[in-house]
């Protein structure tokens, strides 16, 4: 499990929280006679050595290698506890304690994973920020047409109602061009339109809370504008941040600039957090090598796409871009 979150989700702070258990696991253990446990292994007449059942060792892949280690701890640990109680009752409850907390690490582990795997295909993420149907969807539409590999809503100023039947379409049209679905601000409407994630502004809910109201793992977005918003960021582990505004933009006028200068500063701070980004703010096809230059791995625009006559066309512009600098 360790490897998993150190090696296959590079995430820091999972990392941590799996060596930890290991070194309390290991901690309870030593406090059992090794001498004792050591001169009872009898490995030639064990009975045990040597039995198979069909498919005991085949693994499609990492993911695969994750599960049946959980599962391997949580049976391990009950019965150690159980047998435990017959020498140390104190170990014993410690060791219970432990399979909780390997429940629980196992929840968080997954839930990171399945949500972090998809942001980290996006390259290019586009917000529309509108609350008019018509013009949603066929923004939409257009945006998956021409590359976008996630599209965010963000509509204001709409009643709970209304909102729901937009973000129901919205998500539909977004499934049915394979590409993701974010909802701004609203986790409740993101959970129960079937989005696959919601972004959460710095005075909306904590990712802690919004995760409390997913229904299935959802992508968790947080914007950040400053150093110390990112570090206090990546202490609730979303899926991704936002950094920016990079430039100034006409869609948040009073938002300050931070310049290509937090995003070098910021991509620095998320290596090995596990933690996807991105960068936001201004950002067109005449800017957009900038961005990626100071490091950014994906870009995400507004009115560079929805305010212009071909939103398609316009994608298409900034994915080729992303795509060439990157090397195809």
């Amino acid at each position: 499990m360790e490897e998993y979150c150190r090696f296959a989700l590079n995430c820091g702070v999972l990392t941590g929280r799996a060596k930890q258990l290991r070194h309390e696991l290991s901690a309870e253990i030593g406090k059992l006679d090794a001498g004792r446990l050591i001169t009872s292994r009898d490995t030639a007449g064990d009975v045990g050595v040597g039995q198979t059942v069909d498919k005991q060792l085949k693994r499609g892949d990492l993911r695969d290698c994750f599960t049946a280690s959980c599962k391997r701890l949580s049976e391990g640990l009950r019965a150690l506890a159980e047998m435990a109680q017959t020498i140390d009752a104190s170990v014993a409850n410690k060791l219970e304690e432990l399979r909780f907390d390997a429940y629980a690490l196992e929840k968080d582990i997954v839930v990171f994973s399945d949500v972090s795997e998809k942001i980290r295909r996006v390259s290019l993420y586009v917000i529309i920020s509108s609350s008019l149907p018509a013009d949603v969807l066929s923004l939409a539409g257009c945006c998956a047409a021409g590359g976008a590999d996630c599209i965010q809503l963000r509509a204001k100023d709409i009643g709970d109602d209304e909102l729901f039947a937009l973000a129901a379409e919205f998500v539909k049209v977004c499934r049915d061009a394979g590409v993701l679905s974010i909802i701004n601000d609203r986790v409740d409407i993101a959970a129960t339109a079937g989005a696959d994630g919601v972004h959460l502004g710095q005075n909306d809910l904590s990712i802690e809370q919004a995760r409390k109201l997913q229904l299935t793992p959802l992508i968790m977005g947080k914007s950040t504008h400053s150093l110390e918003q990112l570090c206090a960021a990546c202490d609730e582990l979303p899926t991704y941040v936002s950094l920016g505004p990079v430039f100034s933009t006409g869609t948040k006028p009073d938002a300050k600039a931070v310049g290509l200068d937090y995003v070098v500063q910021g991509v620095k701070v998320l290596g090995g957090s596990g933690i996807g980004h991105v960068a936001i703010g201004g950002i067109g096809v005449d800017n957009v090598e900038e961005v990626l230059r100071a490091g950014a791995g994906a870009i995400a625009v507004c009115s560079a796409v929805t305010e212009v006559a071909d939103a398609a066309g316009a994608c298409r512009a900034l994915k080729e871009r992303i795509i060439a600098f990157k090397g195809g």
